[in-house]
């Protein structure tokens, strides 16, 4: 039988915290920033929690995830 493969694209965007709850950086900062406000700019900083329906999914193109 052969190994299932880990999706690249989505171990790159992806991580885990220390109790197995999936993080993503979040989107809309990288052009077109000149008319986006200093506050929404800011609030798109950082990373943030996978919403709970898209878990599943990402689990599946992760499947090398230690849980």
């Amino acid at each position: 039988m052969p190994k299932i493969k880990t999706h690249r694209g989505a171990a790159k965007r992806f991580r885990t915290t220390g109790s197995g709850k999936l993080l993503r950086n979040k989107a809309y900062k990288r052009h077109i920033l000149t008319k986006k406000s200093p506050k929404r700019k800011r609030n798109m900083v950082g990373v943030d929690m996978v919403a709970d329906v898209d878990q599943a999914a990402v689990r599946r193109m992760l499947p090398n995830l230690n849980l």
